[in-house]
């Protein structure tokens, strides 16, 4: 059982890990093929694209603590501290998703009528990834992929509460 948890936290980590770094690369390369696009000159595209490593990277960071704990002192419980620090990542995230509402503003005054709707679409649709991502560890699970999660969705016909979220209720 421990072994197949650590390799699940492993797994979660290294993958969010892995897509963040990934995302760095597949922006530079879409911007550099499709430069008609302007992403880079985009501000919504910047402020959705940072929060978006931010929330991919808090899940990261979480996933790890939990492996490491797991690993070298045989608990899965988070610690109090880190649990804390996900108290105040939470209530900062709330106010940082309104950022990119406001490069969305800038980009519409700054660009007025040769607005690059394209690039504005990608942007919206970071926008809505780093909220879906947020959902994801604050409140509910929405990845389910594996045979166990799936079980739970089908069984109880409800979203499960993120483990991120579990943890914020225990601190209370």
């Amino acid at each position: 059982m421990k072994k197949s948890l650590e390799k699940r936290f492993s797994y979660l980590y290294t993958g969010e890990i892995f897509a963040a770094i990934l995302f760095i690369f597949l922006s530079y390369y879409f911007n550099s093929t499709n430069p008609q696009f302007h992403l880079y000159s985009l501000f919504s595209f910047w402020f959705s694209f940072i929060l978006l490593g931010l929330f991919l990277f808090q899940g990261a960071y979480y996933w790890h603590v939990k492996w490491k704990r797991l690993r070298t002192e045989n608990k899965v419980k988070t610690p109090f501290k880190v649990v804390r620090k996900f108290k105040l990542f939470k209530t900062l995230n709330t106010g940082l998703l309104i950022v990119p509402i406001l490069g969305f503003v800038v980009d519409y005054i700054k660009w007025n009528n040769l607005l690059p709707i394209r690039g504005l679409l990608i942007s919206v649709f970071i926008y809505i990834f780093a909220i879906l991502e947020y959902i994801n560890y604050f409140y509910f699970q929405l990845s389910y992929d594996n045979r166990m999660d799936i079980e739970y969705l089908r069984k109880n016909k409800r979203l499960k509460k993120s483990s991120i979220n579990k943890d914020l209720e225990n601190l209370k």
